[in-house]
């Protein structure tokens, strides 16, 4: 009966973020992850593409074409667009083998609002995901990153996403400290634009400043400054394309800001602990999860700033699905989180879960 009842009914984990929506399903692992995109035909609000094909699309439309984020630093901006989008990668997840999902679970930044929150959930619902559970993205991470739920000493896990940071201190399986920042790796990218528009007078694509970001930028000093690669655009006077040479040297500070706002979140957090906490976080360390953890030297830099071990988790963009993965094989656990949160579930049934 379990093996005929996995043919028509998958558990999902869901993690639906600014950048990136990825998707594990029980049993199988990682079904999905493409980018959180929408492609909108302007005329017709016709959706014409989600995902890596939107992707394609971004930066080059065709006239009457759109390429829209739906997800805005970590919550619902468009709803319908999310909607839209979380159905097609759900669909996806199947892979034809159910009509439905039998349960799933899905992460939420922790210091989303109320009507945030519902926005999400109603948009999961329309989308026929099935019985829903929500689970805050810092236990979902730590989960996932090697925390036990049955430690009773405490662990620090900093997931950064494209769009939001989320520090989250957890021991016996509970959060007892979390702080949520609106930024992350994609604010890098947007510092970079706005330099390159107000210092060098030149307005370039998110691809070319995330290639910037990706070719050039550190958050400890590069190892050759004088590193030069040429970057195309439009002149802001003139409009008319243009190309310039740009060094690791003039990114690296563009970089560094934003960095030190992320830490800035992560000591603020730290200073805050109670004592047996701190100590517990000295002998410890800190777990970096998110894409953003794998930006070049960030854990490097977290580590010389807070004097505190810094190991990235293995696979961290992964992190938090498979933290949602492991809740479904301890459904005591599972049940008591979601009891704790009993407005963050569409009728769902604790003991059917």
């Amino acid at each position: 009966m379990r093996s005929l009842q996995s043919l028509v009914s998958d558990s999902m984990a869901i993690d639906m973020g600014s950048a990136s929506t990825i998707i594990s399903v029980r049993g199988r692992g990682v079904v999905v992850d493409e980018p959180s995109l929408v492609a909108v035909d302007t005329l017709t609000s016709e959706v014409i593409a989600i995902g890596r094909e939107a992707q394609q699309k971004y930066g080059r439309e065709a006239r009457g074409v759109a390429v829209i984020a739906p997800m805005l630093n970590g919550v619902v901006a468009d709803f319908e667009r999310t909607k839209e989008m979380l159905a097609h990668f759900v669909r996806q997840a199947r892979g034809g083998l159910s009509h439905f999902s039998r349960r799933a679970l899905m992460s939420v930044f922790s210091d989303v609002t109320p009507v945030e929150r519902r926005a999400l959930l109603s948009a999961a619902q329309d989308a026929r995901v099935g019985r829903l559970g929500i689970i805050e993205e810092g236990l979902a991470a730590a989960f996932g990153s090697d925390v036990r739920a049955d430690d009773p000493r405490a662990s620090a896990v900093v997931d950064i996403g494209g769009g939001t940071t989320n520090v989250a201190i957890v021991a016996g399986g509970k959060i007892i400290r979390a702080r949520a920042d609106r930024i992350g790796s994609s604010s890098i990218d947007a510092a970079i634009m706005n330099h390159v528009r107000r210092h060098r007078g030149l307005l370039v694509g998110a691809k070319t400043a995330e290639r910037l970001k990706l070719e050039l930028a550190s958050a400890t000093v590069p190892v050759n400054l004088a590193q030069e690669i040429p970057i195309n655009g439009s002149d802001v006077l003139t409009r008319m394309p243009r190309s310039i040479e740009i060094t690791a040297g003039e990114i690296y500070p563009v970089a560094q800001e934003v960095v030190r706002k992320i830490v800035a979140g992560v000591n603020s957090t730290l200073g805050e602990l109670p004592p047996e906490v701190a100590g517990d976080i000295y002998d410890r360390g800190i777990v970096l999860t998110g894409g953003g953890a794998l930006f070049g030297g960030l854990d490097d830099y977290l580590r010389e700033v807070t004097k505190l071990p810094v190991r990235v988790a293995a696979e961290p963009r992964y992190a938090i699905v498979r933290g949602l993965e492991q809740m479904f094989e301890a459904p005591l656990l599972l049940r008591r989180l979601l009891r704790q949160d009993a407005q963050g579930s569409i009728q769902l049934e604790s003991e059917a879960f």
